[in-house]
């Protein structure tokens, strides 16, 4: 059966952290994830992940001056200092949590210099932290226009580059579908560098059971491909979250792989 994450920085995004993990506990997630939780003590982010029995799988570092406009920046040519700063947090916070993941983010920025502080820094990342997962994400280019990472080409070549066994891509059935499509045959393809699966409904990033993709069929390949890590529900809900799940039970009925 199909499980699910919840992404906490947009579902139950108006409590504070620890009351989010509980209320995804309440509604049946089997694990949480989060965006930045640094506003909030990891003693007490860890001790409500200890309360309900839920794992956090993973955490982003720092965009950096997000009221300047950024957003990310490990391939910020000349801000490595920077870019490592916010990598030593987000895994001191992430060692603290025992969250398994790591996001790096790359930032608005393009060339062979970007892509060379980026490489660099993902080094950085997975030689600091061999224990834990480093996830790269590509976005869309309708939602963050100018962000370096774009392609799960892109990525996988990096992957390639940077050649840690724990580097892994993030693969967000939302931004892929926005730029690239054809979801579950990247997803098929890709399968050997994937880390974690997020997804929302393509264009809206509302709950899946809307929009242009069937996630009943792609939650069915995904579950035909053995993977049975929770995936994370990383949507914009439109109404009270608990209102609004009826997608956990209706999209995964039948799900198993036929065969």
């Amino acid at each position: 059966m199909t499980q699910f994450s919840a992404n906490l920085g947009f579902l139950w995004a108006d409590l504070p952290l620890p009351d989010a993990i509980r209320a995804a506990a309440k509604a049946g997630f089997a694990a949480v994830e989060c965006h930045w939780p640094y506003d909030f003590a990891a003693s007490d982010v860890r001790a409500a992940l200890d309360e309900t029995g839920l794992a956090m799988l993973g955490l982003n570092t720092s965009r950096g001056d997000v009221a300047g406009g950024e957003n990310g920046l490990s391939a910020l040519p000349g801000r490595e200092a920077e870019a490592r700063a916010a990598i030593d947090t987000a895994l001191a916070y992430a060692s603290a949590i025992d969250a398994g993941a790591i996001h790096v983010m790359a930032g608005f920025a393009h060339g062979p210099d970007a892509h060379a502080a980026f490489v660099a820094n993902l080094h950085y990342a997975c030689d600091h932290a061999p224990d834990r997962m480093i996830l790269i994400e590509p976005l869309n280019r309708h939602d963050a226009p100018g962000y370096f990472l774009t392609t799960t080409d892109q990525a996988r070549a990096i992957i390639a580059e940077v050649a840690r066994p724990n580097l892994k891509l993030m693969f967000d059935c939302y931004h892929v579908g926005r730029t690239e499509g054809d979801l579950t045959t990247r997803l098929a393809d890709l399968l050997p560098v994937i880390g974690h699966i997020q997804f929302a409904s393509v264009p809206s990033r509302g709950a899946p059971d809307r929009g242009e993709v069937d996630y009943k069929e792609v939650f069915r390949v995904i579950a035909g491909l053995g993977w049975t890590k929770p995936l994370g529900a990383e949507y914009r809900p439109t109404a009270p979250v608990e209102q609004d799940l009826g997608w956990m039970t209706q999209l995964t009925r039948g799900d198993a792989p036929h065969g």
